[in-house]
């Protein structure tokens, strides 16, 4: 949305709003969010021809999209970025996506488990563990496993499951039925080749048809589909680590890198551990809200969790195409009328040198 520029060409005003029009495919199961943020901002006074909203499934809408605009920005599955990242690599247009994650959470000794434990209800279960920054592995010191275990599993058997919108419901259902076979199987999976069920483990069609209780696992194998794959919903692996060392180690092995959490003694601890963490956005002493809120901050994925960030100047500029006018401002490259190319030549490189002591450059 380019203002109209004065006869000088100068823009009237570099505070004015400026940008490019944007057409939001919403997921196809919850799209009245984006609908309602629509009717909000032409109320507004946003000219509609600048922002629209197009439901539909991706198998459709989303070849259009590609087809006709000049930067995608995906957010969902990492098997669909690929492949949308596919179809703009082949038009050579601009590409960013937040894609999934199997996201780590830390805990070392010194920690106040109490403060943890609360925390790890929100951060694996928040939106019934369905938001790509939930964390689903919980690697914690051998010496305080125990205590956190029979703690985090005691609050989350308590967690108040329904349907209601007031505060007295902790998790509600998940998103539809397939979500609800991809999180059973994942759990019994695990069961079937060792894991132990320490809270919940079971679907709730006494609640509704979509209702899965929130679930701890421990003793998670390796072979296990949810040890490395991602859930995407109420369920969280905890794994006892020798120290620090096995944590960060156990933690970056994945090929995802969204986000992370890191619990420790301190806050300075924390944010050493935090800085040896292979994801975009690491959250001491939380789960992912810091990180999250802090929209000044660049946020986004490493690995197979993401291209580019949004947040922050990073976020906004990646939708721009640079542009540099050089305008020469005393001599050309052919250098002064009259002299001789010969000794223009040899002055050449000690003039350009020159030049970075003038004012302005």
């Amino acid at each position: 949305m380019e203002l109209p520029d004065d006869p000088r060409g100068l823009r009237r005003d570099p505070r004015a709003a400026r940008g490019n029009a944007v057409v939001l495919k919403p997921d196809s199961q919850t799209p009245y969010c984006a609908l309602a943020v629509a009717d909000l901002l032409y109320e507004a006074g946003l000219p509609r021809d600048l922002f629209a909203v197009v439901p539909g499934p991706g198998s459709v809408v989303g070849t259009a999209l590609v087809e006709n605009s000049d930067y995608l920005m995906f957010t969902g599955s990492s098997q669909t970025g690929r492949l949308l990242a596919e179809q703009a690599g082949r038009r050579l247009i601009g590409f960013s996506a937040e894609l999934g994650g199997k996201n780590p959470m830390i805990v070392t000794e010194g920690a106040d488990l109490r403060e943890v434990t609360e925390a790890a209800m929100r951060a694996c279960f928040s939106n019934s563990g369905q938001l790509c920054i939930s964390i689903e592995r919980i690697y914690v010191e051998k010496s305080i496993a125990p205590e956190f275990l029979r703690m985090f599993g005691d609050r989350v058997r308590k967690v108040a499951l329904g349907a209601s919108y007031d505060f007295g419901t902790e998790m509600g259902s998940l998103i539809n039925e397939n979500q609800v076979k991809t999180v059973s199987a994942h759990v019994d999976d695990a069961v079937a080749k060792g894991a132990t069920v320490v809270a919940g483990g079971r679907p709730r069609p006494d609640l509704g048809p979509i209702f899965y209780e929130p679930t701890v696992l421990t003793g998670v194998p390796e072979d296990a589909e949810c040890y490395a794959d991602e859930t995407f919903g109420p369920v969280v692996s905890v794994y006892p680590v020798d120290d620090v060392e096995d944590a960060i180690r156990r933690a970056n092995d994945t090929e995802y890198g969204l986000n992370a959490s890191v619990w420790a003694r301190t806050k300075a601890e924390g944010e050493a551990i935090a800085a040896r963490i292979h994801a975009g956005t690491v959250n001491v002493d939380e789960g992912y809200a810091p990180a999250w809120g802090s929209t000044d901050a660049p946020m986004g994925g490493m690995g197979i969790s993401g291209v580019g960030r949004r947040h922050g100047p990073d976020g906004l500029l990646k939708y721009t195409e640079s542009q540099t006018i050089a305008t020469t401002r005393l001599l050309n490259l052919d250098g002064p009328r009259g002299l001789p190319k010969k000794a223009w030549a040899k002055m050449l490189a000690p003039f350009v040198a020159a030049m970075k002591w003038l004012p302005g450059r």
